[in-house]
């Protein structure tokens, strides 16, 4: 974030440092015109597992053969790297008629609760203006610039807990076993379908994610079964929707059983998408003309932050091959950076010209 802050703000750009619990945050703006264009992106990056697996340090963003390995060279340093790089050279040639902004976080891979989140609220508080979002995602598939994503599915997790009462197994009358209670709910959500997909989104989806009893005897009926499930849903659902329709199962299974049950919810995000228009159009061909190929416009992944942005303005992910985001080794070639960079550029130049 310091190296940020002084690189951006060599460029001419007006730094602001937002810390929210511990979680640095970076929104930087040049220009007091509109439009504003935005870049959004984390410095944040996931553990690297074993450093003797890896073939480099995994922090010394070692190149070799013209490769760039690194923790974060992929997701996303190099698509902070190489935007900041196109912002270079785009005002090397004269200023913007708009206003140039990015929105820097370090909580986008944990829980994402004070980073990107608090600082879209604050400056919507505020009363800023971000007219459209470049998400530097690793979007990419199998080559550069082969995919945008344009929509994201929401994301629902939920720990659930089935309250019994302890006894020996040989005396059932004397207990309350919460295993079969819990045996027959998550087998009753997992049996629900809940939907056949959505226009351009795949269908949602239900996944169990532990079951835990933590009984090590062989004798001994529980006390308590605990489980969580992971809901990615589509716009056919809200977060809110669906954990009304877990507590709705979650009391019909409590008052068969008579045996209390417990859900505690954490929704990290709705469903979103950016609608094909003049901002998705001109992102796709800004990058054909840089790589020669017209990028799929998809809705498939996980979550990121364009989660938040979109409550302000149209966004979308654009950024380097993601094949091994996440991975020990995590790398990319030192040429496709530079081609992003170009690619970001073109963006750039593209939105001004048709704003």
């Amino acid at each position: 974030m310091d190296m940020l802050e002084r690189l951006l703000t060599g460029l001419g750009f007006h730094c602001r440092r937002m810390k929210f619990e511990n979680i640095e945050n970076l929104y930087a703006r040049r220009g007091t015109a509109s439009p504003n264009l935005c870049f959004a992106g984390h410095t944040d990056v996931v553990p690297t597992g074993s450093p003797t697996a890896w073939s480099a340090a995994p922090f010394e963003a070692e190149v070799r053969d013209g490769v760039l390995y690194g923790r974060g060279a992929v997701d996303m340093k190099g698509g902070i790297a190489a935007w900041i790089a196109a912002v270079s050279r785009v005002l090397a040639e004269g200023d913007t008629p708009g206003s140039l902004s990015f929105l820097i976080t370090g909580d986008e891979e944990g829980p994402a609760l004070h980073g990107t989140k608090r600082v879209v609220e604050t400056l919507m508080a505020e009363g800023e203006v971000i007219d459209a979002c470049v998400v530097g995602e690793p979007s990419s598939q199998h080559a550069l610039g082969d995919t945008i994503k344009i929509g994201r599915r929401g994301s629902l997790n939920s720990w659930i807990t089935v309250h019994g009462k302890q006894g020996h197994v040989a005396y059932p009358d004397r207990a309350a076993n919460p295993a079969p209670v819990m045996a027959r709910l998550m087998a009753r959500l997992a049996d629900h379908r809940l939907d056949d997909g959505y226009q351009g989104f795949q269908p949602s989806n239900l996944e169990i994610t532990t079951i835990d009893i933590g009984n090590p005897a062989t004798n001994v009926i529980p006390a308590e079964a605990k489980a969580r499930l992971n809901i990615r849903f589509n716009p056919n659902h809200t977060g809110d929707e669906l954990i009304a329709w877990l507590n709705a199962t979650a009391g019909e299974a409590q008052a068969e059983s008579g045996l209390r049950i417990e859900l505690e919810h954490l929704c990290s995000g709705n469903a979103f998408l950016t609608e094909p228009g003049p901002f998705v159009t001109g992102v796709q061909d800004a990058v054909e003309a840089a790589v020669g190929r017209r990028p799929e416009a998809s809705t498939t992944g996980g979550t990121s932050d364009a989660r938040f942005i979109r409550s302000m303005c149209p966004v979308l992910e654009l950024g380097l091959v993601g094949q091994t985001m996440h991975q020990v080794d995590e790398r990319a070639p030192v040429a496709e950076i530079e081609a992003l960079a170009e690619v970001y550029r073109r963006v750039i130049a593209t939105f001004f010209d048709r704003a």
